[in-house]
């Protein structure tokens, strides 16, 4: 089942993205309605126009990069993505994929962990039971490939960033920044504050499909012990483990 709502009442702006790219965007906010007219328009252009077209989603804004030789007419792009955007009818579906992923909130490796907690005003085991019981919605993929963007993080684990950032964190480190939170998918330069890690790579590039998630998804951290943890490195070393994965349809 799903609820519709016409396209009309999500006004969209279409706009040049520098010389090979056209954005289309939404009021800035962070919604399932926006999400849904977002991936509804992907679909329905991929249909009308050829593979050298590419679509990257975001929390408010769909970026359709030109990847061909050839020159393309704006104009017919812009009057195209209209033309599919006011035919269609939204419907906000509530079938979705959720990713149960496992996190180690040890404080080996949830190295701000205490930090996070004490500034938060709460205990460690308030904030792992607040990370873990809500439900995040991927908005969208980037920063690094495979970092997911989450929404749905509760009020009260919302936290600055760290005024110095560091130089190195630890591929899996999950961490929290303002209103996110987010698994870094590589070692890199960060400032979220670390509270755990995922064992789980979020990035393949040996597979064909390199993320086995998908914008739209659903994500469920659920804890675990330092040595299970281990026992699903060793697991993923081997080729054996598969992200957890629940279809639901409420």
């Amino acid at each position: 089942m799903s609820k519709s709502d016409n396209s009309k009442h999500l006004p969209i702006r279409i706009q040049p993205f520098g010389q090979k790219a056209i954005e289309v965007a939404w009021k800035e906010d962070v919604s399932e309605q926006i999400l849904s007219a977002n991936l509804q328009l992907t679909k329905a252009l991929k249909k009308k126009i050829n593979d050298d077209w590419e679509f990257i989603s975001s929390y408010n804004t769909l970026t359709l990069i030109y990847n061909g030789v050839e020159l393309f007419s704006y104009k017919e792009l812009v009057e195209l993505i209209r033309k599919e955007y006011n035919n269609l009818v939204l419907t906000i579906s509530k079938r979705h994929v959720k990713w149960i992923l496992p996190v180690c909130y040890d404080e080996v490796y949830g190295i701000d962990l205490s930090e996070a907690a004490n500034f938060l005003g709460l205990s460690k085991n308030e904030l792992i039971n607040l990370h873990t019981e809500a439900v995040y919605t991927i908005y969208g993929v980037g920063f690094l490939p495979g970092f997911m963007y989450l929404g749905g993080l509760p009020q009260t684990l919302e936290i600055p960033r760290k005024p110095v950032p560091r130089l190195k964190v630890e591929k899996g480190a999950v961490g929290l920044a303002s209103k996110q939170t987010g698994i870094y998918p590589q070692a890199s330069p960060g400032g979220w504050n670390i509270i755990g890690n995922c064992p789980v790579p979020l990035f393949n590039v040996s597979k064909s499909n390199p993320c086995f998630f998908n914008v739209g998804d659903k994500v469920q951290f659920k804890s675990i012990s330092q040595s299970e943890y281990e026992h699903i490195k060793i697991q993923m070393d081997v080729g054996i483990y598969e992200p957890e994965k629940v279809v639901i349809d409420a």
